[in-house]
């Protein structure tokens, strides 16, 4: 939920962005203090194959500290951890740890396509349970976001795709 994808003028704008602020807004209210954010962050020097990504997208070639990286509105002052990566995937084993020994892992946020599949096919492959908030998540398009749920779907027992809704009851 970082200004990046908030942002309209942004080169990684997430149209919906603005649509999963509330659903997101009632995740984190009612399972804080549990919550932690995620934030993809730049690396200093990019190496291997990020330099041809960085190389097509300089723009993002920031600190972590630069308003792009920042959690957008309300979402800035929240308490917890938030964990910075340099990768689209934040399973590691600093989310392990907040997830603890058979702990699921809930995941909404931006952008369904990439950094969400990316952390529940690894935090799935290394034998956690994972849900994906469908209406609490989006992603680049329309198509994409349908297409990255229906791929997590197949991943099903190990990955959930559920609502809003059915994680609050």
């Amino acid at each position: 939920m970082q200004q990046v994808f908030a942002e309209p003028d942004s080169a990684w704008f997430t149209p919906r962005f603005a649509e999963i602020v509330e659903p997101v807004r009632k995740l984190v209210g009612a399972l804080r203090p549990r919550v932690t954010f995620t934030r993809f962050v730049a690396p200093e020097t990019p190496a291997g194959a990020w330099r041809s990504y960085y190389d097509q997208w300089p723009f993002a070639l920031q600190p972590p500290g630069a308003p792009i990286y920042q959690l957008a509105g309300d979402f800035a002052g929240e308490p917890g951890p938030t964990l910075d990566a340099t990768t689209f995937g934040k399973w590691g084993p600093e989310l392990s740890a907040r997830v603890g020994e058979g702990g699921r892992l809930l995941l909404a946020g931006v952008s369904t396509d990439c950094c969400v599949l990316s952390t529940a096919v690894a935090a799935a492959d290394a034998g956690v349970a994972v849900q994906v908030v469908a209406d609490a998540c989006a992603g680049v398009n329309d198509e994409s976001h349908a297409q990255a749920l229906a791929i997590l779907r197949m991943y099903g027992p190990l990955i959930e795709v559920t609502s809003v809704a059915d994680v609050l009851r």
